[in-house]
């Protein structure tokens, strides 16, 4: 049975905008502790941090760049060290460098599986001793994305990565699960944020049933509740959030 600690942290990657914005202040408000991450938005990052703290949590900023094993594994190290490990992690950091394979530059395809999936590793790695060290279960959940499920085009680097995120989330669960800690994914669908493409937007906006573009909170809400004591049941799983789209 889960015993839990004095203060349960969380890793927000990408938290200095969008989704994991929105994500880090939801799991504030929730009661949890922030290690905000970010690697080029550190002024937002900080305000983001100001803002947690001014709810009665506590925040730390870690920046590094999820792309680069040892940054990463030095500075998530240093913070586990300094503020103790982390009971949740919240995968979320990406990019997006879409073109027709054809015309995909070389950097394209290997800075987006870099980044979005070989990134997932960086962080989640360094972290997970830790975690089981602490006795009290805990929450990874990885932010994929409807291209990783249906695909789509000119995103195949995109939704190879994001693919491979559930692929990863679901074999990472079930060598987690006998330590109660869950893994699962969540796959926003078309969501209003700095990364979003207008002409892709109104390219998409017709497919979606809602009829609108999601909002980062929508996402947040999601993962809020998997990383909430109702959720201890569930692991393994991959929830849309697309208004509809598949």
């Amino acid at each position: 049975m889960e015993t839990e600690p004095m203060a349960r942290r969380i890793l927000v990657t990408g938290a200095g905008t969008g989704i994991g914005r929105a994500a880090a202040l939801k799991l504030a408000a929730d009661g949890f502790d922030i290690a905000v991450h970010c690697r080029s938005h550190l002024e937002e990052a900080e305000e983001l941090a100001l803002a947690i703290r001014a709810m009665g949590r506590q925040a730390a900023v870690v920046p590094f760049d999820v792309g680069d094993t040892r940054q990463a594994e030095e500075c998530l190290t240093a913070d586990i060290e300094q503020h103790g490990a982390y009971w949740g992690i919240v995968s979320n950091a990406g990019i997006v460098r879409d073109a027709p394979l054809p015309g995909m530059e070389r950097d394209d395809w290997f800075d987006v599986i870099n980044i979005n999936l070989n990134g997932f590793y960086n962080v989640v790695k360094p972290c997970i001793m830790p975690m089981i060290h602490l006795r009290c279960g805990g929450r990874i959940v990885v932010v994929s994305s409807v291209s990783g499920i249906t695909g789509n085009r000119g995103q195949t680097n995109y939704s190879a990565s994001k693919g491979g995120l559930i692929a990863a989330a679901k074999s990472l669960a079930l060598e987690l699960a006998k330590r109660g800690i869950t893994v699962n994914s969540v796959a926003p669908g078309l969501i209003e944020t700095p990364m979003t493409d207008p002409a892709l937007k109104e390219q998409i906006l017709p497919m979606i049933p809602l009829r609108r573009a999601g909002q980062p909170e929508d996402v947040a809400a999601v993962i809020s509740f998997l990383c909430s004591d109702g959720a201890a049941y569930i692991t393994r799983q991959t929830i849309g959030v697309n208004g509809g789209m598949c």
